[in-house]
């Protein structure tokens, strides 16, 4: 568990560059097939002056003064921005301004922890500011789905890698100097077992809860593309797959023909990936192909899958052992890449969809068994019981409109049709579990690492403190 903010080093770069640039970016499909259909991603924020409605001259306005030094309104709502677009949200005007303020609070506190770094002489090395740098960039490839995605976005800026590393090697040094004047003046010390045990007892509000769960059962219905146009689609891959079969190389093919951007580049690799983490189809698929064996073109949202598997291996823990999984045999992940070819429903598709799913809705709240309507109508090929019922999901883990159409239900209810990108979900309130402390018998293990972490960050919010008492602060409104 993790009760300190993980350091902003990594979140500092391309901040307002690849971040924003992706998130910007017209849709192309998911980077890879969904692992979990049923849970949409949230809508992308709007643009910042929208969030809070500042904007034009507002934006070159000065925020706050922190001794001699200004912050200004724009750095604020870079910040904010970034924030809720990490966080997939847009929330009500209110929060929004609550949060400019905490963030504002926080910059603050930065540059009053920057400023003490510098006056005891603790500074960054020039080979650990690179290290970071090359940690962050690589981090980035990985979330945009490679280097040639990665590249594309430094492009959309007109900027090149070493640029980029140029204009925020001066933040990511003042980060780095923060952090290693924290761990200076409060170094991370040895909490006993029995100490842990006791200050988790007297301070259970400064842990997190374990977060609410609902049981639920799903009716999905999807966009079904014309027959037509699913037909050409069949007959595309059925033209590339013989391409195959004949001999042409699969990495030739993939970049020539798949409609998968995240990596049609590299070859149609997926990577390793074990269960519940691809689209079940796909991942169903895998695991049953042998290595190096060529699948049948494979239907799924997205369209036709050509799909190969490589190779297998164990999932290994840190020590480098075999992870069992839960009949105690050794957990088996795959290597597989693939072609798609894309059958995407049109506007007329998902508009039939909706339709269908508000009929299905009505016929569900007046009692029709949900099981009955599973059956006729559900096209959900996640893991599911005949009935629809997906198990007990943590609240925590839904994306904000789904969990907004599912919290005031009682047990027995039926929500609204609630869109997502694969559909209309329809679903069933069967039980609940109400948000509760930890136990310390699920805890126990992490408790001395937890409780060191959370003393730590009580030392250092005090020494903050201290800081603010001595400084001069003025906010000024914009």
């Amino acid at each position: 568990m993790k009760f300190v903010r993980r350091a902003a080093a990594l979140a500092v770069l391309l901040a307002s560059v690849i971040l924003t640039a992706h998130a910007a970016a017209p849709a192309k499909g998911p980077a890879k097939p969904a692992a979990r259909p049923a849970t949409p991603p949230a809508a992308a924020p709007a643009a910042t002056p929208a969030a809070g409605e500042a904007g034009g001259d507002a934006l070159d306005a000065v925020a706050a003064m922190v001794n001699d030094e200004a912050i200004l309104a724009s750095d604020v709502e870079e910040q904010l921005y970034l924030f809720l677009q990490r966080a997939g949200a847009q929330p009500p005007r209110s929060e929004v301004d609550s949060l400019r303020r905490r963030i504002l609070d926080a910059m603050i506190d930065d540059r009053l922890v920057q400023a003490e770094a510098k006056r005891q002489g603790v500074s960054a090395t020039d080979a650990e500011i690179a290290q970071n740098l090359d940690a962050a960039i690589e981090e980035q490839k990985q979330r945009l789905g490679g280097d040639a995605q990665f590249q594309e976005a430094l492009q959309r800026e007109g900027l090149t890698e070493a640029q980029l590393r140029d204009k925020f090697r001066g933040d990511l040094t003042k980060q780095l100097s923060m952090d290693k004047l924290r761990r200076k003046m409060f170094p991370r010390r040895t909490v006993p077992q029995t100490e842990a045990e006791a200050y988790f007892a007297a301070n259970k509000d400064k842990f997190p809860r374990v977060p609410g769960e609902v049981r639920l059962s799903v009716i999905q219905i999807p966009p079904q593309p014309e027959s037509t146009a699913v037909a050409a689609g069949l007959a595309k891959a059925q033209a590339i797959r013989k391409r195959l079969v004949a001999g042409e190389r699969f990495a030739k093919v993939a970049a020539e023909a798949s409609e998968d951007p995240s990596s049609a580049n590299s070859g149609g690799d997926l990577g390793f990936f074990g269960p519940g983490r691809m689209e079940p189809t796909i991942e169903a698929a895998a695991f049953a192909l042998k290595n190096n064996e060529l699948s049948q073109p494979i239907r799924t949202l997205y369209g036709w899958h050509i799909l190969q598997t490589l190779e297998r291996d164990t999932l290994k823990t840190v020590a480098r052992r075999d992870s069992v999984g839960p009949d105690g045999k050794p957990a088996v992940e795959v290597h597989a890449r693939h072609i798609l070819v894309r059958v995407t429903p049109t506007p007329a598709d998902a508009e039939r969809a909706r339709t269908t799913a508000l009929r299905v809705r009505e016929e569900a709240a007046k009692g029709t068994n949900f099981a009955t309507l599973v059956r006729r109508y559900s096209k959900y090929d996640g893991p599911t019981s005949e009935d629809g019922d997906v198990g007990f999901v943590s609240l925590a883990s839904l994306q904000p409109q789904i969990r907004a159409g599912i919290d005031s239900l009682e047990i027995g209810q039926v929500s609204e049709a609630l869109p997502n990108q694969s559909g209309f979900n329809i679903f069933k309130v069967t039980d609940r579990h109400p948000e509760r402390d930890y136990t310390i018998e699920e805890i126990r293990a992490d408790l001395p690492e937890a409780v060191a972490q959370a003393q730590s960050a009580e030392k250092y919010a005090a020494f903050v403190k201290s800081l603010r008492t001595k400084a001069q602060i003025e906010y000024r409104t914009y």
